[in-house]
């Protein structure tokens, strides 16, 4: 058993167990965290409707995805603790790959919803930040859940997690970076590298 608990495994752990919750967004509210997801979802919707290319919407969706995500923060919890062995230059040049990588992964899901749409269901405040649960309808397919959680720790509401039928991108993401490095012995650049192939 020893064999796989790995220092992998353990930081992942410990990343689970101790989600770097955003910073108190005392001057978000719910109508705020309403409106930005409802712009999130209406370029979505816009998007999967447009019939474009799936490289020409990969691009709107990465547009999309800078404009209403906290990709600072998302980056910097998908790197973990590797990042504090991480330069300055490697952590921003992780962060802009990281973001095309993220942007094309789910880029591609929401090309799944291609003749169905995204629908903002409710909002509530949980601890600091506010939940705001979406519903995709796709054709031939039972609707199911898309919830993005938003706060204002940037200075403003931005997403900084979302969840496909239940599926936590923080701690995925976490997850596959975590992996890519291990393939790289910790080699940074080297996953760097990596990430702007992938997704």
């Amino acid at each position: 058993m020893d064999q796989f608990f790995t220092r992998r495994h353990f930081l992942t752990i410990a990343g689970a167990l101790t989600v770097a919750a955003p910073l108190p967004a005392w001057a978000l509210n719910d109508s705020q965290a309403r409106g930005l997801v409802e712009g999130l979802v209406g370029q979505v919707n816009s998007v999967i409707a447009s019939g474009k290319s799936p490289g020409a919407m990969y691009g709107d969706f990465e547009r999309i995805f800078r404009r209403y995500a906290d990709t600072s923060y998302i980056a910097a919890y998908a790197m973990g603790a590797d990042g504090r062995s991480a330069s300055a230059a490697q952590k921003k040049a992780f962060t802009d790959a990281f973001t095309g990588y993220i942007s094309r992964k789910y880029g591609s899901r929401f090309r799944e919803f291609i003749g169905g749409r995204l629908e903002v269901q409710g909002v509530r405040a949980v601890k600091n930040y506010y939940e705001v649960k979406t519903m995709a309808y796709l054709k031939g397919q039972a609707p199911f859940e898309v919830t993005f959680h938003v706060s204002d720790r940037a200075g403003k509401p931005l997403m900084f997690n979302m969840f496909i039928e239940g599926i936590n991108m923080l701690l995925t993401e976490r997850t596959e970076v975590g992996a890519m490095l291990d393939r790289r012995r910790g080699n940074i650049d080297a996953m760097i590298a990596d990430l702007r192939k992938a997704g």
